[in-house]
C-alpha cells in the first residue's frame, strides 16, 4: 500500500465498545468473496427456529408464501405479540447481512423487542440474496412484500396507514430503496422509515467508506465484497439504479419521515449523514443521530454499553411517535 492509498485516520472507538470488540473473536473485521459460503452456513446454523422465536418473545409466528407470476414465490415471517389488536400499527422488517447472507429470521429480534413493547405485529421479508440473485432482485422482493402486506392489511390485522419500514445495515438500504420504489410507482406509503446504519452507496466516494481497512466491523473490503456480489461489474459505474443504491437518488422529496442513525466509526457514516441532509434539503422530515465512537452493529455487539443504550432509546422514542395513530 502506497502513501496515497492509505485510508484516512478514523475517529477513536468508544472505550466500552472497543473492549467488546476486542473480546469478540468470532466477529470478522472484513469479508472477502471466499468467506461468503462459510458465513452463510454460520448464519443459517445460528438462526433461531420459529418455535424458539415464539417462546422467547411470547409471539405467535407463522410464515406466508406470496405467489408471483413474474418472480419466484416470496416468503414472509409474520409475528403477532400477545394482546395485539386488529387495526394496529406494524413493522415491516428487512434484515441485514450485506444482501449476501441471512434470511427473514436474521436480526428479527431487534424488531420483535419493539413489537412486544408496543403491541404491534412484525412482518419480516425473505428476499433473494446475491450473488446468485443480483440486484435488483432483493429490493424488488422487499417492495413486493411491502405491497402485499399493505394490500392484505385486514387479513393481517393491521392498519396500512401505520406501517413502518424498518431495516438494519443492508436491510436499511433496502428499506430506503423500497420507500423510493413506493413513491415512484405510486404504491403504498409507509408511515415512516427506520434506517439503522444504512448501506446506501456502492461508489466509495466518502472518507468514511475508506477509513476502515482491517479495523472494526465491516471495513472497506467487506463493503466492496458485498456490493460487487450485488452489482458485479456495474459497481461504482453509471448503470446502477437508486432503488438498489439509494444514495444515488437525485430527488429525496416526497418520502416518509425517516430516522437515520449510524456510528462515527462506521463505513456508512458519511452516506447516512448525507442521506438525511438531502431529505431535509428536499423539504422532508428526518431525525439523524451519529453515535460517537460507535462502529457498525455496535448495539448488537455491546448492548450494555452506554452509547448502545442511548441509541436504542432514541430509536424507541422515534418509533413510539411513528406508530401512534395520526
Amino acid at each position: 500500500m502506497t502513501g496515497t492509498d492509505l485510508p484516512p485516520a478514523h475517529p477513536p472507538f468508544d472505550a466500552e465498545l472497543a473492549a467488546a470488540l476486542a473480546a469478540a473473536e468470532d466477529v470478522p473485521t472484513t469479508v472477502t468473496p471466499d468467506m461468503l459460503a462459510a458465513l452463510r452456513r454460520g448464519a443459517a446454523e445460528s438462526a433461531p427456529s420459529l418455535t424458539a422465536i415464539a417462546e422467547e418473545f411470547g409471539v405467535t409466528v407463522r410464515t406466508v408464501t406470496v405467489s408471483r407470476t413474474d418472480a419466484p414465490d416470496l416468503r414472509l415471517l409474520v409475528a403477532h405479540p400477545a394482546g395485539s389488536r386488529a387495526g394496529s400499527a406494524a413493522l415491516y422488517w428487512i434484515h441485514g447481512g450485506g444482501v449476501v447472507l441471512g434470511d427473514f429470521r436474521f436480526g428479527v429480534d431487534l424488531a420483535l423487542a419493539w413489537a412486544v413493547e408496543f403491541g404491534v405485529p412484525v412482518v419480516s421479508v425473505d428476499y433473494r440474496l446475491a450473488p446468485a440473485h443480483p440486484d435488483p432482485a432483493a429490493v424488488e422482493d422487499c417492495y413486493a412484500g411491502f405491497r402485499w402486506v399493505a394490500g392484505h392489511a385486514t387479513e393481517l390485522g393491521i392498519d396500512p396507514s401505520r406501517l413502518v419500514l424498518a431495516g438494519h445495515s443492508a436491510g436499511a438500504g433496502l428499506a430506503a430503496g423500497t420507500a423510493l420504489l413506493a413513491r415512484d410507482r405510486r404504491g403504498p406509503r409507509a408511515a415512516g422509515q427506520l434506517l439503522l446504519c444504512p448501506m446506501l452507496d456502492d461508489r466509495e466516494l466518502t472518507p468514511a467508506s475508506r477509513q476502515l481497512d482491517g479495523v472494526g466491523v465491516w471495513d472497506r473490503t467487506a463493503n466492496r465484497t458485498a456490493w460487487e456480489a450485488r452489482l458485479g461489474a456495474r459497481r461504482g459505474g453509471p448503470a446502477v439504479e437508486p432503488y438498489s443504491a439509494p444514495a444515488r437518488a437525485t430527488d429525496l422529496g416526497g418520502l416518509p419521515p425517516a430516522f437515520v442513525d449510524v456510528g462515527s466509526v462506521d463505513t456508512f457514516r458519511d452516506e447516512a449523514v448525507d442521506y438525511a441532509t438531502r431529505i431535509w434539503q428536499a423539504g422532508g422530515v428526518a431525525e439523524l443521530h451519529v453515535w460517537p465512537g460507535a462502529y457498525h452493529c455496535f448495539e448488537i455487539l455491546a448492548p450494555a454499553a452506554a452509547v448502545s443504550a442511548a441509541a436504542v432509546g432514541r430509536r424507541t422514542d422515534w418509533l413510539r411517535r411513528a406508530l401512534r395513530p395520526a
